[in-house]
């Protein structure tokens, strides 16, 4: 996938990018260091201000010298602060120390501007050397990866690996065959290696103390010194600098865990200079030919680890991706072949059917490509490949290395795709703006009376306005929002959710619809037995059934032996093991029936499932100890609608057998077959496309399966369906059997109309389709009593959806997509069927088109494109048993596909040959089977008894511990291990004892929990942003409520340090006017009260279950602002009330001129306490709790640190405690005024809590609609005020 990218239509500068990963070029020249912006200006500027104070000292003007220092300081500020946004900004850096160029070939610099939500621009030399012909090669690199230039194109694109030549370049591929290619190759691509820098801890300190908001905290804590507020100023510096050195500890942990991924790399033998070598792993090279296995001696004997990204030329792998995927799901990779590999058939190796011309593409060929950090877990060498390899290992031809290999890009991810979470975004600017309105016009109140008065010092005066200004920035609020994203990560990561995207929290919050897979998501992996139903025809065993029947189940499928171990997809393994045949070598070997004798069929050729044929086919060689002659057959099996097309003669009853078992929830898999005459050999039936292989074939019967709902996926998607979200199933499986699953799961609550093709489905090979007329599809019901024409208008399909629920099929959505109606449909639909993993894509863009935020939910690697599409996407991965392998994961070694219909599998539940399981750990399985007279078939799994987990099922996990977090067996906290050796010691232990342990206990866990650790790969899935460890879906309410909190804390916490900053600029607004501040401790006591309860809300827990009510999802809002404005005016009268009363009250003595050191005064002990219990107010009154947090009264912490501020204002208004006030630098106030003062603090907190609450239930966040349609109000209006029309009409007539 490329991008052009254009600033206009060729901005100055501007070069042209082909790679996704950027947005934007820009090419510059570096100005010497005498010329750059930031150097020579001022340096002439600093003259000026020089040569007048000179002159003034000169002339004996020193009263006028002041002018000259103000001048050379203001100079020296705004030198400073441009310096400064040369380290902020990137813009401002190019400004400053490079000039715009408009020649590639004189810049010196590149100014690159990644893609959206993957980090900062970054200024990046260009480099130049020499390129494989002697001509010069212009090229950068960027976050471990290097771009070209192209003179052709005149573009740079990203460095070119052999990863797009034709399979026949491959083939013929001899390696590095010489000195001086292994030199071009080093040059060109470099060592094979994962080099993650690791920066020295001052150096990270560094670049976190120079962030604009710590320099701005910085600028403040100065402010507060030259006003004398030592303690406070020290309080703030060190909680900042504490808090920055947190980060960066834990940022250095990170990148030692990532270094520590990258281990060395394992010697292989390599074939260079035309001989074998033994190499270390590092210095492999794109087109190195390597040979690949496991080492010998079975289990235990050591494993394999792929070293880089290569193409598989000879033999076969199963190889474990959990590096890359986080399952431990084994894959089956199969060679690429040749046409001389007749042997290589012979031994029965799988070889994948590719032609000569055609080009590699790792997405679509990806079970021929073994990727870099795979384990390989068995091989099968291939001893007639064109090269053989000295180890008896498979033959392989690097095509990537380093970080451009899967396992390098996954890793670059995780360095460099997540933003930092931070508050330097567009809506905390905007919003601070508008404070700073409220802010300047309090100073210029100061400013204009304080000039007024010719006795007051000038330079204090600046320094009050200037603090009150800075007060409406928090220097908390940086810290404070990362704080609650921090918490929501720990928080996910104790549920056995990982993120590797923190910025996307918020969005889960924010979520409309839920789309969902069905099978291994939805619906379990472990095969339940069906039975028929509304007469149906009878089911009988799979043993019972015909030979034929048995046959395609038994040898058309992909299961494989690792280490004794029969793994592969659970409904292979169940109709396998059903059957009652054995494997044995690379045959498998039928029991002994009677007459019929044993039979030995042995696979010569398989084609592998595909998504676009939704099905597999093998030709196999059938061997009778019976005496018959040796047999050839293709065998087939796949989606009911594709293997129609295929049949010589189809029952009449077919399409009716199917729908109908279909229509109760089960997976159908259509089974065929044909006999070979006895003259044909298999080396010319090897040679047979595959359309002569699967032509005229015979009906074998129907293999039905059902597949069970997990028991968490009804409850989950009946709680989020409550909670205001749209509900879409997105699958492969067949429509009716999804449209049946849908109706258990709350996604389908009327009558349903699937869009479907008319007659017979059309046989294709996955080429582009021609447009067919709309008159070819039609909306049928499940029973197909109603049938309603396919009409392209819009208004004609709102009104159906108004009516019934709808369901798109594959090749109904491919209509829709080549008429250009898929954006207008897809928001009406709530099954989407037999479609691929390219249009699950398209579903979820057309989703976001239409302003909803989207959540993406699904187990297997079909899901890959629209997890990553949807704005949250879910990957749900089994969670490994204690002590379970890898070969005991249900593996998937055909495709790395879940059972499922298009790009799942070909059955007509999605029930596929070759498919991947993505379930828990089950049984091995009985098999259980009938047939019908007609051919029916059913075939029984084994399930683990007992089921799957229910919602407590991360706490039960003994794997995961207590809610999902990580434990050691035995291992308790320092509050168990005192009272164990306590015990040990023979010490009795009472219950204060245990109380205390307990008390550490959870500290311990507070403290190891606060940190977000770094996800590593086999935690997360480089498909999704979010990963459950989860075989259910019941992680996405977690994910969802967890969004929900953090998007509730992050609005109230600028809701609060609005209010907060307000009141605080108007407090010190009067008191600089009559020359009154805050006691250092004082400011210090405030500051310390306001960082706890920010910490309180911060660590807010969402509830266990989600409201249909939802959260504002923006800080601009009429309720927010409605709220701010009537709570600070509220707070306002409050102040002045209190400050009014406090002058009058005030002898006149106490009054303070102007600029004095900090006295103790009624006013200053009135402002002070108002503040404080403003503060109080607002944490009380702003604190969201139900429906979505914990309510006020269950925060224990929030409740306490509230009520103990409480009593302390009561205390020190009524001067309670003897010595409090004066040790606070309090006076006494006099009991009139406070008793005003309480009952003000009442009535302030009164009308602040019930105008709060009266806007919450006036303003309530917009719902989202539970059906599509219902986002288009206008539109139904109109067709109901048409059809009003046109029934006026009918009736005028």
């Amino acid at each position: 996938m490329s991008t052009e990218l254009r600033i206009g239509a060729r901005s100055v500068g501007t070069v042209h990018a082909y790679a996704k990963e950027l947005k934007a070029l820009r090419l510059y020249i570096e100005r010497p260091p005498n010329y750059r912006l930031d150097w020579l200006p001022f340096l002439v500027a600093y003259c000026f201000p020089v040569i007048k104070v000179t002159g003034d000292w000169l002339n004996g003007n020193s009263d006028r010298m002041w002018q000259g220092y103000l001048v050379f300081g203001v100079f020296a500020a705004a030198h400073v602060l441009l310096v400064l946004f040369t380290h902020w900004s990137v813009d401002v850096k190019c400004a400053v120390a490079f000039r715009v160029c408009n020649d590639v070939h004189r810049a010196t610099h590149c100014k690159v501007t990644p893609a959206d939500f993957t980090g900062r621009k970054e200024v990046v030399p260009l480099q130049r050397r020499a390129g494989e012909r002697g001509d010069p090669e212009l090229s950068f690199e960027f976050r471990k990866q290097r771009f070209c230039y192209d003179a052709q194109q005149a573009a740079f694109h990203k460095l070119k690996y052999p990863t797009q030549e034709t399979f026949e370049t491959y083939r013929r591929s001899s390696g590095l065959g010489s000195e001086a290619r292994v030199v071009a190759a080093l040059e060109r691509w470099g060592a094979n290696r994962f080099e993650v820098p690791l920066p020295q801890f001052a150096d990270l300190l560094k670049e976190q103390l120079m962030a604009p908001f710590f320099v701005f905290q910085v600028f403040c804590v100065g402010l507060w010194c030259l006003d004398d507020y030592w303690y406070y100023s020290l309080f703030t510096l060190g909680m900042l600098v504490m808090f920055e050195c947190t980060v960066v500890g834990q940022r250095l942990r990170n990148l030692r865990e990532l270094r520590a991924l990258s281990t060395p790399k394992q010697a292989v033998q390599v074939y260079r200079h035309g001989k074998w070598d033994r190499l270390p792993g590092d210095a492999l090279l794109p087109g190195d030919l390597i040979s690949l296995g496991r080492p010998a001696g079975g289990a235990g004997a050591g494993e394999r680890v792929v070293p880089a990204d290569a193409l598989l030329l000879a033999g076969t792998c199963i190889v474990e991706e959990a590096v890359l995927t986080g399952e431990s799901t084994p894959q089956w990779k199969n060679p690429i072949g040749a046409s001389a590999d007749a042997r290589a058939s012979d031994e029965g190796l799988d070889i994948a059917e590719v032609e000569p011309g055609q080009r590699l593409s790792i997405k679509r060929h990806k079970n021929q490509v073994l990727f870099s950090g795979t384990r390989i877990l068995q091989h099968t060498g291939d001893r007639g490949a064109r090269v053989r390899t000295p180890d008896g290992g498979c033959l392989a031809v690097v095509l990537r290395t380093g970080f451009e290999t899967a396992q390098g890009q996954l890793m670059r991810t995780i360095l460099y795709s997540t933003e930092r979470v931070t508050a330097n975004n567009l809506e905390v600017g905007l919003f601070i703006c508008f404070l700073l309105i409220f802010a300047v016009a309090a100073a210029a109140y100061v400013g204009y009376y304080g000039l007024l008065d010719p006795e007051r010092s000038r330079f204090k005066l600046l320094l009050n306005c200037t603090m009150i200004v800075t007060s409406v920035i928090p220097p908390e609020l940086p810290m404070e929002l990362t704080i609650a994203v921090n918490a929501s990560l720990v928080a996910l990561a104790r549920k056995a959710v990982f993120c590797t995207e923190p910025f996307r929290i918020p969005l889960a919050g924010k979520v409309a619809v839920c789309c969902f897979d069905k099978t291994g998501t939805l619906t379990s992996d472990n095969m339940g037995a069906g039975s028929g139903e509304g007469g149906m025809p009878p089911l009988v065993e799979v043993r019972a059934a015909g030979r034929d029947a048995q046959r395609v189940l038994a040898a058309c499928q992909a299961l494989i032996q690792v280490d004794g171990e029969l793994v592969g997809d659970p409904l292979e393994r169940a109709a396998f093991q059903a059957t009652g045949w054995t494997q044995s070598g690379g045959a498998v070997v039928s029991p002994r029936a009677g007459a019929q004798g044993r039979e030995t069929v042995t696979v010569l050729h398989r084609f592998h499932f595909s998504s676009a044929l939704k099905r597999m086919a093998a030709l196999v060689r059938v061997e009778s100890d019976a005496g018959a002659v040796a047999q050839h057959w293709a065998l087939v099996k796949g989606a009911p609608e594709m293997v129609r097309g295929f049949l010589r003669r189809p029952p009449d009853d077919y399409d009716a057998t199917h729908r109908a078992f279909a229509a109760q929830g089960g997976r159908v898999i259509a089974l065929a077959y044909k006999r070979f005459d006895s003259a044909a050999g298999a080396a010319e039936l090897r040679e047979l496309p595959r359309a002569a292989l699967e032509a005229d074939l015979e009906h074998g019967g129907f293999a039905v399966f059902q597949c069970p709902l997990k028991p968490e996926s009804e409850p989950a998607l009946a709680e989020l369906a409550a909670s205001s979200h749209q509900l879409v199933m997105i699958t492969g499986d067949a429509p009716l059997t999804a449209c049946h699953a849908a109706a258990h799961v709350h996604i389908v609550d009327r009558p349903v109309l699937i869009l479907m093709h008319r007659g017979p489905a059309v046989r294709g090979r996955g080429e582009e389709a021609a447009v067919e007329p709309d008159s070819r599809f039609e909306w049928v019901s499940p029973d197909e009593r109603t049938r309603v024409p396919f009409s392209p208008d819009r208004g004609a399909a709102l009104a159906l959806a108004a009516e019934w629920d709808l369901c798109v099929a594959g090749d109904g959505l491919a209509h829709l997509q080549q008429a250009g109606l898929a954006r207008a449909f897809i928001p009406l639909v709530q099954v989407f069927a037999r479609v691929s993993p390219d249009q699950k894509e398209t579903i979820l863009r057309a989703l976001r088109h239409a302003g909803w935020v989207t959540l993406m939910c699904g187990d297997g690697t079909n899901d890959v494109g629209a997890l990553k599409t949807a704005h949250v996407g879910v990957a749900l991965l089994a969670p490994r048993e204690p002590g379970a392998g890898g070969p005991n994961l249900n593996p998937n070694p055909a495709t790395g596909r879940k059972p499922g219909g298009a790009g799942a599998g070909p059955g007509s539940g999605g029930a596929g040959a070759g498919s991947a399981g993505r379930g828990a750990l089950g049984g091995r399985g009985s098999g259980d089977a009938s047939v019908s007279g007609s051919g029916q078939l059913v075939a029984t799994a084994g399930t683990r008894r007992g089921g799957a987990p229910g919602r407590g099922a991360a706490a039960e996990d003994p794997a995961v511990g207590p809610a999902g977090a990580s434990a050691a067996p035995g291992k308790g906290g320092a509050g168990t291990r005192m009272l164990e050796s306590m015990r040990r010691q023979g010490r009795p232990v009472d219950a204060r004892m245990q109380r205390m342990a307990a008390w550490m206990d959870g500290m311990e866990q507070q403290t190891d929990g606060g940190e977000v650790q770094m996800v590593k790969p086999g935690d997360a899935s480089m498909a999704s942003p979010f990963t459950a460890k989860r075989a259910s879906v019941m992680p996405c309410t977690d994910i969802i409520r967890q969004g929900r909190s953090t998007l509730v804390t992050t609005v109230q916490m600028f809701k609060i340090l609005g209010l907060t900053c307000l009141s605080t600029a108007y407090a010190l607004s009067v008191m600089y006017l009559q020359g009154v501040k805050l006691g250092d401790l004082q400011a210090t006591l405030m500051g310390m009260a306001s960082a706890a309860l920010f910490f309180v809300i911060s660590h807010a827990k969402p509830l266990s279950r989600l409201s249909p009510q939802r959260p504002h999802p923006n800080i601009f809002s009429l309720y927010v602002f409605a709220s701010i404005l009537g709570q600070f005016t509220v707070h306002l009268a409050f102040l002045a009330t209190t400050y009014q009363g406090a002058l009058a009250a005030m002898p006149p003595e106490d009054a303070q001129a102007p600029d004095t050191d900090f006295a103790p005064n009624l006013v200053n002990t009135v402002c002070f306490l108002v503040q404080f219990l403003v503060m109080l107010v607002t944490f009380a009154v702003n604190y969201q709790g139900h429906p979505f947090n914990a309510a006020l009264r269950e925060n224990r912490a929030m409740v306490s640190t509230l009520k103990y501020g409480g009593i302390g204002f009561v205390v020190l208004v009524l001067d309670l405690v003897p010595g409090a006030n004066s040790a606070m630098s309090l006076v006494a106030i006099p009991r009139p005024l406070a008793r005003q003062m309480l009952g003000a603090a009442a009535v302030d907190l009164a009308l602040t809590w019930a105008w709060e609450h009266a806007l919450r239930a006036a303003f309530p966040a917009p719902r989202p609609p539970a059906k599509g349609y219902q986002a288009f109000p206008r539109e139904l209006a109109a067709l109901e005020r048409d059809a009003k029309q046109a029934a006026g009409r009918l009736k005028a007539e």
